[in-house]
């Protein structure tokens, strides 16, 4: 199979199209034949060198854990899953190949009018700020503030607060803040003097802040947010446990991703694709994420 790999860590040109021995489904795993996956940071973390924990290891190293495709085997032991089937789903490692075995309980069924783009990078985003809000759990009423709201995660963040009864306060660069009233936020700018601008636009204060930022922004939700169990920050983990915020604990579960999926199903949740790369430029799709700007998801096309 063609995979985007890596055999030595380090910056997005480390990444390369190979050719690797094609895997097998183990007992209670599909194989699946993968037609896009999601670029998210933890990717990028991954190929700098980070190991998920409980990862052998081994070298080459194929990143990716958001995906959609369609089943082309199954391994023992597996029940509901057919070949031919179209899914999408999350793992660790390996999404960005034209083949991925996974366990069959994180894959959920696609709904035939979602496209491959949006499906391929749909797991990790929706996932992360429906956890994330039910930590934070915004009432109706109750002011939330998001910084990054532009982002893939921010976005179904500010969907899913504002189907909660809450108002959103959502930072972003200003070429986003009509995207971002769209959706329903109150968009303020990033930079000197954002806590007043959050103020202002919250005369009422802030009960709680999802962080997509980190660094600055973090630092204006601790000066806003009196609770800090009510902070939980997407990005800078090594600060969470010195001033007591929170992080999303690991709860992605294939019933939870069948939810989300039945929102989109509905019309109530949307995923927007900002770029979709080909599997051979893998590197620029790492590079755009690093960023840290842009509005939505980019995602590998694997197929086509």
């Amino acid at each position: 199979m063609r995979a985007a790999a890596f055999s030595s860590p380090g910056g997005p040109e480390v990444l390369h199209l190979m050719t690797l021995p094609d895997p097998a489904p183990a007992a209670g795993q599909v194989l699946v034949r993968v037609h896009a996956a999601g670029v998210q940071p933890y990717d990028c973390a991954v190929r700098a060198g980070w190991l998920p924990a409980g990862v052998p290891p081994t070298l080459p190293r194929i990143p990716g854990n958001e995906f959609a495709g369609v089943v082309e085997d199954v391994g023992p032991g597996v029940d509901g899953a057919a070949k031919g089937a179209e899914v999408l789903g999350f793992g660790q490692l390996g999404a960005y190949a034209e083949l991925l075995a996974v366990a069959a309980d994180q894959v959920v069924a696609k709904p035939p009018m979602m496209p491959w783009a949006v499906a391929g990078g749909f797991s990790a985003g929706a996932q992360t700020a429906h956890i994330a809000l039910a930590e934070l759990a915004p009432a109706p009423g109750e002011t939330l503030l998001i910084h990054g709201a532009a982002g893939a995660v921010g976005t179904v963040a500010v969907r899913l607060a504002l189907s909660a009864g809450a108002t959103v306060i959502a930072t972003a660069r200003p070429d986003n803040h009509a995207y971002l009233r769209e959706l329903g936020a109150i968009p303020v700018a990033y930079g000197e003097g954002l806590a007043a601008r959050v103020r202002a636009a919250a005369p009422g204060g802030v009960d709680a802040a999802l962080d997509g930022a980190g660094g600055a922004a973090l630092d204006v939700s601790l000066d806003l947010v009196a609770d800090r169990r009510r902070i939980l920050t997407l990005v800078d983990h090594d600060r969470a446990d010195t001033l007591g915020i929170r992080v999303t604990p690991p709860l992605r579960s294939a019933a939870r991703l069948a939810e989300l999926v039945g929102r989109y199903s509905d019309g109530t949740l949307r995923i927007h694709v900002r770029r979709s790369y080909p599997l051979a430029e893998a590197a620029d799709a790492h590079r755009e994420v690093e960023t840290g700007h842009g509005r939505g998801k980019v995602v590998i096309s694997v197929v086509g």
